[in-house]
């Protein structure tokens, strides 16, 4: 066998095995929600040639909306801000229809739509914290009796309720970032995870709306944290499965063939 041959052979090899590492990434996470989004798009996609916004606007919209959803929490509209959270959906699975129906799927959406997500998440939370800190939200039962001898909401485990708030929103960036960091390793869509967006945003609207709102931001504090380890030991095992194949590949290379 020539040089040329063995490297060609070797080259082959390399990328089966590299599809076959990004194929178990692919499989690796609970994509319910996603894919019952994705059906969704699917099923609105006729509707989706005929609405004459771009993507892109369609996205914006949807940001805007969560802005006022943030605005409702922090003036105490639990209710209110569920709707508009759900409201806030509707426009992101129609800003992805729109791109598929007519072809306008770019990565600049992509990048804008995720930039978009996070101020979401963000001021979400930070409108819950605020409303938590004026008194005009509570997430869990009063429970304790101050210095001045009146009743006061210790929150949960003794932490106050505004504190959960902003462990739920340093779950949901930093189960973004794991993904993110681990797919410019190398890992291709590390959607591992029980707590993506989807999640947690029916999670929080649900909670919301039916009156816990409380342990809906305590689910998604527990369920982002274990979704980040989930990431984390995922992008472990592809990353080191990666370097092995290309350690062992380097090595035949050098090997001479009889």
């Amino acid at each position: 066998m020539s040089a040329s041959e063995q490297n060609g052979h070797f080259t082959d090899l390399n990328s089966s095995q590299l599809c076959r590492c990004k194929a178990a990434d692919a499989k690796g996470g609970l994509n319910i929600f996603n894919e019952l989004k994705n059906s969704i798009r699917n099923l609105i996609t006729p509707l989706a040639r005929s609405i004459p916004l771009s993507p892109n606007s369609l996205t914006l919209i949807g940001f805007v909306v969560s802005i006022a959803a943030g605005f409702a929490f922090a003036r105490g509209n639990s209710i209110e801000g569920g709707l508009l959270i759900l409201f806030s959906g509707l426009f992101d699975v129609l800003d992805g229809a729109v791109a598929r129906a007519k072809g306008r799927i770019s990565p600049f959406g992509g990048v804008l739509d995720s930039v978009c997500d996070r101020y979401s998440d963000a001021l979400m939370f930070l409108g819950i914290s605020y409303g938590l800190i004026e008194g005009k939200l509570t997430l869990f039962p009063i429970s304790g009796i101050n210095q001045a001898g009146s009743l006061a909401n210790e929150g949960f485990f003794l932490l106050p309720d505004w504190l959960w708030a902003g462990f739920a929103l340093i779950g949901s960036f930093l189960v973004s970032y794991t993904r993110a960091r681990a797919e410019a390793a190398g890992c291709e869509k590390l959607s591992v995870g029980v707590a993506e967006r989807t999640e947690r945003m029916l999670l929080l609207a649900a909670g919301a709306l039916f009156g816990f709102l409380g342990w809906a931001v305590a689910a998604i504090v527990l369920l982002t944290h274990i979704t980040i380890v989930q990431r984390m030991l995922k992008a472990k095992a592809l990353l080191t499965k990666k370097s092995e194949v290309k350690a062992c590949l380097k090595q035949e290379l050098k090997t001479p063939k009889v």
